[in-house]
């Protein structure tokens, strides 16, 4: 026997089961995502078509998904996408899932560099949405991505391809970086930066399905990425370049210190959305 539902049966379902484990806001955020991902539905067709009748295959896509997500298993690594700078990202396990700070920081660059013309470099791509969204963004730019991990290279490389942003990716670890002619403009990063003692801080779906290797520093030395661009950029930054970090609100002193302490000028602290110490800008003026 066929059990109809409607898409308004399927939803109040839907959010029954997931409650008792996330706050109301964050429910109706996961029943937009599925709608579209599941349906193609935006908020208006939700509305427009709640009595309609369900196949069994759409129901049980929905109960799938709310099953994930009462593991805790984050929904942008269910449907293997995520939205950043108005554009859709692939993103699998391999990748961090792009935050909204992030995209103020890509704001900020887009911003403050209409030059055409600009060398950039992405320190630690990941699923590649700052590359891709500053070589979308930014005119004529030449821009370049690196990252250790195969896997996320792969998935930037894919996401570049189908958003047709013209970026050059490179596996090389930052920690080892060593210069060999280039020059650049800019050098950004939103690198790992989350120090080991905050794990017992984190949500449980971050620490259980997000790339450690992504995210997390050891407590001895929490600036080494940090200090690894930055020493790099005082090779390869041109005369009036600049480096723009995301960073560990923790840490805005002790990395102004550093960079200061190599010859930027210009150093400066700048809050995100939340008014939380969250990046890092700093100006190189001298000649290599």
């Amino acid at each position: 026997m066929i059990n109809e539902q409607t898409l308004n049966q399927t939803l109040l379902d839907f959010r029954q089961r997931l409650s008792g484990l996330y706050p109301k806001g964050e429910v109706d955020g996961f029943v937009r995502i599925a709608c579209y991902n599941i349906l193609h539905y935006e908020s208006v067709d939700i509305l427009l078509h709640k009595d309609s009748v369900l196949p069994d295959f759409i129901v049980d896509k929905f109960h799938k998904v709310a099953d994930e997500l009462l593991k805790k298993r984050p929904i942008q690594y269910i449907f293997r996408n995520a939205y950043f700078h108005g554009h859709r990202f692939e993103v699998n396990e391999a990748t961090l899932i792009p935050r909204p700070e992030t995209e103020e920081l890509v704001d900020m660059i887009v911003d403050e560099n209409r030059e055409s013309d600009l060398r950039v470099l992405d320190g630690g791509t990941g699923s590649g949405c700052i590359a891709v969204s500053l070589a979308l963004a930014l005119k004529f730019a030449d821009v370049t991505a690196i990252d250790l991990s195969d896997a996320a290279l792969a998935v930037a490389a894919r996401n570049a391809e189908a958003l047709k942003a013209k970026v050059t990716f490179r596996r090389q670890d930052m920690l080892r970086l060593t210069p060999c002619g280039e020059r650049y403009d800019i050098i950004v990063s939103n690198p790992p930066y989350i120090a080991d003692s905050e794990k017992a801080d984190m949500d449980k779906n971050v620490l259980a399905y997000e790339p450690h290797m992504a995210l997390f520093v050891p407590d001895s030395d929490p600036l080494r990425f940090y200090r690894a661009l930055a020493v790099y950029g005082t090779w390869t930054l041109v005369p009036g370049g600049r480096l723009y970090f995301e960073i560990n609100s923790r840490f805005p002193a002790e990395i102004t210190r550093l960079l200061e302490g190599m010859g930027y000028t210009d150093v400066e602290i700048r809050k995100d959305m939340q008014r939380m110490p969250r990046f890092a800008v700093a100006k190189w003026n001298k000649e290599n």
